[in-house]
């Protein structure tokens, strides 16, 4: 994340310190302003004395969370003295887990805010693939973390899910089992519909008609689940080891060009042992054409998201809170489908509260504030603290 300490934020910063002395509810105001700030990784004299605000102590431990597919994986953290709300909070698609740097930074934010926080590591978004059983999975997780009276003192959990698990949380909160106890459920640069959204990522058109080229890293997602429709039975695993590859490829270039560019290489050098179509379709992950990837895949989108547990605008309504966040220039998931899911949700009498924010690209906070939009923010994460 960005590194930076502008001056409007330090001045919004002082407001509400000002204000907390002086009024009594803009003490939940400051507590969003101090987890916005260790989100974002801000520095700077305000920002640091910010970020050391009201923080807690906390542990974490891997433990394992039984599911209707079997067990799971899973970090609790925990902080110092009586919990008052636990979080299950689920990454979006992601080889590394429960282990990736951004996720493991968002839990101890969340923890040293006062949060017990759960990060279920579910297999299949491990390997880039969107199924109905993640939202069974995150369910089961909810429903775990129920039963643990030291975790959920007030029979209460709130669900928080990123990028294609900010949909997923959203549809296991309408679940029968758990609904009337999910305090509040967030999606963090979610989908509506999944269907919608993969006709987007393959066209680059949104809902409303408009253009916006969107990443490859959304339609190779895509092919990773589509596999098995493109190719014969027995080119469909060497096929995704090749799309595993260069995804491995594409996380660490995040971190490391050098060693990027060498795993990228690896992903091309599999191209000559695969026999047709799959040379093809993993030549085309391969250079990045979304083009010709998206004309592909686009038929077979309603076969491939069909299922209800996908999209919860396909799906029961949560009974309690939902807070839609999501990043206005976002190319994987586009923006509007917050907008759109918060439009389903209040007609089904939820209550919600959607941001769109120029703040974030796809769930990660890390563009330079304007002083109203710092306000926004902290409003939001601020009804999630309270």
């Amino acid at each position: 994340m960005r590194r930076t300490s502008p001056r409007r934020l330090v001045a919004v910063i002082a407001i509400l310190i000002a204000l907390a002395v002086m009024i009594p509810m803009a003490f939940r105001y400051l507590r969003g302003a101090s987890l916005i700030v260790r989100a974002a990784g801000l520095h700077g004299t305000w920002e640091d004395r910010l970020a050391r605000w009201n923080v807690h102590e906390f542990t974490a431990r891997e433990v394992t969370v039984p599911s209707r597919e079997g067990p799971l994986r899973a970090r609790l953290y925990v902080p110092a003295g009586r919990v008052e709300r636990t979080i299950v909070l689920t990454p979006g698609v992601h080889a590394e887990g429960l282990d990736e740097p951004r996720l493991a930074k968002f839990a101890r934010d969340f923890a040293t805010s006062g949060l017990a926080v759960l990060t279920p590591e579910l297999p299949d978004l491990l390997d880039y693939q969107v199924t109905p059983r993640l939202a069974d999975q995150i369910e089961d997780a909810a429903a775990w973390v129920l039963d643990q009276r030291e975790l959920a003192p007030d029979g209460r959990v709130g669900l928080v899910g990123i990028s294609f698990a900010g949909g997923l949380s959203v549809v296991a909160a309408g679940r029968e089992r758990i609904r009337d106890r999910i305090a509040y459920v967030m999606s963090f640069g979610g989908h509506g519909d999944l269907g919608r959204t993969m006709r987007y990522l393959c066209t680059g058109i949104q809902p409303d008609g408009t253009l916006r080229p969107p990443h490859d890293y959304g339609v190779v997602v895509i092919l990773m689940n589509a596999a098995p429709f493109v190719v014969p039975p027995e080119q469909v695993e060497p096929l995704r080891d090749g799309i595993r590859t260069f995804m491995r490829a594409s996380h660490i270039d995040m971190v490391d060009k050098a060693r990027a560019a060498r795993v990228f290489e690896e992903a091309i050098a599999m191209e000559p042992s695969l026999p047709e179509p799959a040379r093809t379709y993993l030549h085309w992950v391969n250079t990045r054409d979304v083009a010709k990837l998206g004309a592909l895949l686009l038929p077979l989108i309603e076969r491939a998201t069909v299922s209800p547990a996908l999209s919860p605008e396909r799906s029961p309504a949560p009974v309690h809170r939902a807070l839609l966040l999501h990043g206005a220039d976002d190319n994987v998931v586009p923006a509007m489908e917050t907008t759109l899911l918060a439009r389903y949700l209040e007609s089904q009498g939820t209550p919600t509260t959607a941001l769109v924010t120029s703040l974030i690209t796809h769930a990660e906070i890390d563009r330079p504030p304007t002083t109203m939009e710092v306000l926004r923010i902290v409003d939001f994460w601020s009804r999630l603290l309270k």
